[in-house]
């Protein structure tokens, strides 16, 4: 299947907010407790210091965002966050999304990319991340409140650039 990763643009907004808003829903991969509307997520979405749709089958399979981890300072690492719809788990956009995140985040001269918020549970996501070179640096422990008020450890992930 061939996947191709195309800038947001605000055309986008219903599909990538419909994917974003099921992740947030399913209460176990983003903090975000409430669903953005198509206005909120657009403004959102066009915040970013990058945001990135993987289009497959003609459609929108996936996008991942990307800004500054921090500011000031630490505004010379990236984070970024990635979303693929339900239709095309298990189909290698995230593989996509992740490196051409990392060649975007590369190309913004960023030195290195963090993720600061990977659910324990996410195995997928832990899975990729590992074989694409990233490293666990730390675990928070019980720093995610998932739906039902359990916590579930996060694990923090870097790779240098």
């Amino acid at each position: 299947m061939e996947i191709i990763c195309k800038p947001y643009t605000s055309d986008d907004k219903e599909a990538v907010t419909a994917i974003w808003n099921d992740i947030v829903r399913d209460a176990n991969a983003f903090p975000q407790e409430f669903p953005f509307t198509d206005e909120e997520g657009d403004a959102f979405f066009l915040s970013q210091k990058a945001t990135t749709v993987a289009w497959a089958k003609g459609e929108i399979a996936g996008f991942y965002i990307l800004h500054d981890n921090n500011v000031g300072r630490c505004s010379h690492m990236a984070n970024a966050s990635y979303s693929v719809s339900k239709k095309f788990r298990g189909c290698g956009v995230g593989k996509v999304l992740v490196s051409d995140s990392l060649a975007k985040a590369k190309q913004c001269g960023y030195r290195g990319l963090q993720y600061n918020a990977v659910v324990k549970s996410n195995y997928g996501a832990i899975a990729l991340y590992l074989k694409l070179g990233f490293n666990i640096i730390g675990t928070i422990p019980g720093g995610y409140r998932k739906a039902d008020g359990t916590f579930e450890d996060l694990l923090i992930f870097h790779k240098c650039l």
